[in-house]
């Protein structure tokens, strides 16, 4: 991801292309692909020479603005997947690469991990 004078003088240059195309031209592409827009208009910003802090009024306890939030709930995809996301694995400790054995009790739809190794 571009910063500062780089990112100013490569935005410049994609100055015509639409603002998607300019951020994943400087590199603001998250892993799965997505435009990161809020990482892109704070470098921005910082490059032009204002600071932002990351503790503004509008982030001060107030938990709408804290983006999406873990609601303990899932769906099960068209695909018969069913995604457990990062906050529940961040929240239990688990780490890329770690395995585990799944369990499945049919009669109460209870699913459940034990760690292999």
């Amino acid at each position: 991801m571009l910063v500062g004078k780089e990112l100013l003088e490569k935005s410049k240059l994609l100055s015509k292309k639409s603002e998607d195309e300019i951020a994943r031209g400087c590199g603001y592409v998250g892993p799965s692909g997505r435009v990161l827009r809020k990482s892109f208009y704070r470098a921005l910003i910082e490059a032009k020479g204002y600071k932002l802090s990351n503790s503004g009024p509008s982030r001060s306890g107030n938990r709408s603005s804290r983006g999406r939030q873990a609601e303990f709930k899932t769906k099960v995809h068209g695909n018969g997947n069913l995604l457990i996301g990062h906050a529940y694995t961040k929240k239990l400790g688990l780490e890329p690469g770690q395995e585990y054995k799944i369990d499945l009790k049919k009669d109460s739809k209870i699913i459940s991990l034990t760690q292999l190794n």
